[in-house]
């Protein structure tokens, strides 16, 4: 199984993080799933590439740790395709998502962290 995680601290409060994520998400494009404001799954649609390669994508964004300046979120990215190559569709799709989240118009990432 192919897995990829990040962390970011947005210079957002906690409140709108969630609704923001909702939107990099779509932009990607993908289709929201499960959420529950702190807690945000999607997934690819099928269609593009093997059900084995279809890349789910999970946000915790951490209340218990946020101000009203700044906001941590982790993001995870993962299939079940086996990582033999580095440059896999798992993570072809974490460095879209995280390039969406970095770039995004309405905050400001204070410090991203590879993981």
């Amino acid at each position: 199984m192919a897995r990829y995680t990040s962390s970011y601290t947005v210079g957002l409060p906690f409140p709108r993080m969630g609704e923001l994520v909702v939107e990099v998400l779509k932009s990607c494009p993908l289709e929201i799933t499960y959420n529950t404001g702190e807690y945000i799954m999607a997934r690819e649609t099928p269609g593009k590439v093997s059900f084995s390669k279809l890349a789910s994508v999970e946000i915790l964004i951490d209340r218990t740790t946020s101000t009203e300046k700044e906001t941590k979120m982790t993001l995870v990215v993962k299939n079940e395709e086996l990582p033999l190559q580095l440059d896999n569709h798992c993570y072809q799709m974490f460095q879209l998502v995280s390039q969406a989240l970095v770039g995004y118009r309405s905050w400001q990432i204070i410090e991203p962290v590879a993981g």
